[in-house]
């Protein structure tokens, strides 16, 4: 029987809250019952919960509204782009911000991609893009623009995608280039996001953390994707979602069930459990 309750608990979005739809790059925008009510006992027990996602802030406040995260006497804190902006909700307000020239690293991407499509968040709107991306990838609008000018100025985050490419495909290109100055990871699918050297969604939740005055030991964090390897290395327990590949279930201190089986209820109801049941029995 252990004491240890998270008095934080970080979340990633897409394959670990929401169900990824089959053989696409985007998830069903849905909420189960088990993961809302685990969520919900997070907040009754008056830990903090913190979404941590690569998706730009826009898309990240609907699923917090979706999850009833409100109403708990604080507005929330947000890890949006895979660190480089936090914000607290409602009201959306960016409080924290870390940009970088992309305009090297895209171009050297390109160059090996050419075809490849990039994207940069417009604020409050969607991505400026090179040219339309997959259906449901991006969420939403999207306004089409000269790479050279989305990247004229310091980004927070580039997307970079080729749908005709593999995920291995960009793994290898990436190691391959040296961005120097930049960090990237690659997603699922043929996607990378290149951000700011030392940003992640670790450094995202350590200035949330220290803002409420929590220790990473006492941080709970669950992910499923390459973009969640940091957060999971940092916190005090870092669990991966069972269908998680290798490299991330390695990072974790644990592996739950995957996402089509609630694996992040799962994980929540061992520290947070629903009346009658059993729990936290690390």
């Amino acid at each position: 029987m252990s004491a240890w309750q998270p008095r934080l608990v970080a979340l990633d979005i897409d394959g670990t809250l929401l169900r990824w739809v089959a053989g696409l790059g985007m998830s069903h925008e849905e909420v189960t019952p088990a993961v809302h009510d685990a969520v919900r006992r997070v907040l009754d027990a008056g830990a903090h919960v913190v979404l941590s996602s690569g998706r730009a802030p826009h898309n990240m406040t609907e699923v917090a509204d979706m999850l009833d995260l409100h109403g708990h006497g604080e507005r929330l804190w947000i890890v949006a782009a895979n660190g480089a902006v936090v914000l607290r909700y409602p009201p959306a307000e960016v409080v924290h911000e870390v940009t970088f020239d992309a305009a090297p690293a895209v171009a050297a991407v390109l160059e090996q991609h050419p075809e490849a499509l990039v994207a940069v968040e417009e604020r409050g709107v969607g991505y400026r893009v090179s040219a339309p991306f997959p259906d449901g990838e991006l969420g939403g609008e999207s306004i089409v623009a000269a790479v050279e000018e989305m990247v004229s100025e310091p980004v927070s985050r580039v997307i970079i995608r080729d749908p005709k490419a593999t995920a291995e495909d960009f793994v290898k290109l990436a190691a391959s280039l040296g961005l120097h100055g930049t960090d990237y990871v690659v997603g699922w699918t043929a996607w990378l996001d290149l951000a700011p050297v030392g940003v992640s969604k670790a450094s995202g939740l350590e200035h949330v953390a220290q803002q409420l005055g929590v220790d990473r030991a006492d941080v709970l964090a669950i992910g499923d994707g390459r973009n969640d390897i940091e957060m999971l290395q940092w916190a005090g327990r870092g669990v991966a979602m069972g269908q998680a590949v290798d490299e991330v279930k390695e990072a974790a201190d644990d592996v739950t069930v995957s996402v089509d089986e609630d694996g992040a209820a799962v994980e929540l109801g061992r520290w947070f459990p629903a009346a009658g049941s059993g729990g936290m029995d690390a």
